[in-house]
């Protein structure tokens, strides 16, 4: 294990404290969880807000724990954790997009 290894694990470890610390905001949050940047989800709109939240919390979680796992395979192999952390950046946050998409129309009015 090189210092390279170890660095690359401490930078998707630092991106996965970042989703985990969103998906425990959403998950302690009284009003509705947004996804994009500058827009707000209104109380009204969601039928149920706190398994709306949860569904988001779970959703950012497991987004999380990706980034763990490819922080781990960067220990052992830089490359393969370099071509997981592209698969989780590019496919996982279009699976990240289609999951809220379905959580907000789960629970939209």
């Amino acid at each position: 294990m090189t210092s390279e290894n170890i660095i690359f694990a401490a930078v998707c470890g630092l991106c996965a404290l970042i989703f985990g610390a969103i998906a425990l905001w959403a998950s302690k949050r009284q009003t509705p969880m947004h996804f994009w940047s500058g827009t707000v989800v209104r109380p009204e709109e969601i039928t149920d807000i706190t398994s709306y939240n949860r569904e988001n919390a779970i959703m950012w979680a497991i987004y999380a724990v990706s980034m763990v796992v490819a922080g781990i395979v960067s220990l052992f192999s830089v490359l393969a954790g370099a071509a997981l952390l592209v698969v989780i950046c590019t496919w996982g946050v279009i699976i990240l997009i289609n999951t809220y998409k379905r959580i907000h129309s789960k629970y939209k009015q």
